[in-house]
């Protein structure tokens, strides 16, 4: 008998419309699905997620706030005794948004920036006047009193700009995540980080760690960061036991596509809710096999014959796939990196 998994964790991307053109977005967001979930759909996704024991929901797109029954949703899965996060470009918050979010206590709005400068943040994002509209959308919601993070998405153009916007955050309440530009969707695999960039990022977060306190500056390297390292130990939130997509998490496409995360790519899609109850998806034996099944303990690459693979299991199965198009063997891996820096494991 399989083992009884849990989707704790759910990320459902309301809609592909979106009123940027972000050069790193992987699901080439922009115009809408023509067979986009309806309401009464997502009222029953909501409804299966916490008849299966899901705990957090978060609501992005393309960008969430363009679909008109945003908080309809939002609302239901608040009643289903589960918590929800809402991922935004921030452009379309304002006065009027905020006070529709309020009432939700949504568990944080997460808002992307991408640069330390209106620039850089607007040619990453095509859209111009879209980092000041940033700026605004963090005053309406940490006056209201909104938990609020906001992520960025690092590549060449906007690297060394990390100090810019650690010196406006800082001090503020906000959380910050850093995550890594991959190669997928619009994103070209020239502007991606190389190892020593990504090195010195990590390097970056950790200084912020050292240097602040949380109530100063909440900070953390998203899934693709960190892994078994000894000089950067938990660079993110909570220490990396491997890949999690189909153990714990989920994503949930417009359309009613699922698969174990929204950043793996159409390969890894499982089935559609329409055609399948979601509960006989996720517990499916033959279901996520590159993390339930035979794959699970099989990483490859450079992460062969390392000592720390069963708890690692690889890194980001999103890098790993986009950089060698094969599973469990992220080449981007700090204690690799440390290593080949004649750093000596403790």
């Amino acid at each position: 008998m399989h083992k009884p998994w849990t989707p704790l964790s759910v990320v459902w991307e309301t809609t592909l419309h979106c009123n940027m053109h972000c050069m790193h977005c992987g699901s080439s967001a922009g115009t809408k699905r023509t067979n986009e979930l309806s309401t009464q759909e997502g009222l029953h996704l909501c409804n299966d997620l916490a008849d299966m024991g899901t705990r957090l929901v978060a609501l992005m797109g393309g960008e969430p706030f363009l679909r008109e029954d945003w908080d309809t949703l939002a609302r239901h899965i608040k009643d289903r005794g589960m918590e929800v996060t809402i991922l935004s470009n921030g452009y379309l918050i304002d006065d009027a948004l905020v006070r529709k979010l309020r009432p939700l206590e949504p568990y944080a709005v997460t808002i992307s920036i991408d640069g330390g400068t209106h620039e850089t943040h607007d040619a990453i994002r095509g859209t111009t006047e879209s980092f000041q509209h940033c700026l605004d959308s963090l005053e309406y919601l940490t006056n209201a009193g909104i938990p609020t993070t906001v992520v960025t998405t690092v590549q060449h153009s906007n690297l060394r700009e990390l100090p810019l916007l650690r010196d406006r955050l800082l001090g503020r309440g906000i959380a910050w995540q850093i995550q890594m530009a991959v190669p997928m969707g619009r994103f070209p695999r020239s502007e991606m980080l190389s190892p020593e960039e990504f090195y010195s990022v990590a390097l970056f977060i950790a200084s912020l760690k050292k240097t602040f306190s949380q109530q100063e500056l909440p900070v953390m390297g998203a899934h693709n960061f960190g892994y078994c390292s000894q000089v950067l130990p938990n660079i993110m939130l909570y220490p990396w036991f491997g890949c999690q997509a189909g153990l714990t998490s989920l994503g949930v496409h417009s359309d009613g596509a699922v698969n174990g995360c929204m950043s793996l790519p159409a390969a890894f899609t499982e089935g559609n809710i329409r055609s399948r109850p979601l509960k006989e998806l996720w517990q499916d034996p033959t279901a996520f096999s590159y993390n339930r099944g035979e794959f699970k303990d099989a990483v490859s690459g450079s992460c062969v014959g390392c000592r720390k693979s069963k708890r690692c299991r690889g890194g980001c199965l999103t890098v790993s796939y986009a950089l060698t198009g094969a599973y469990h063997g992220d080449p981007y891996c700090l204690r690799r990196l440390e290593q080949q820096l004649h750093l000596n494991e403790k």
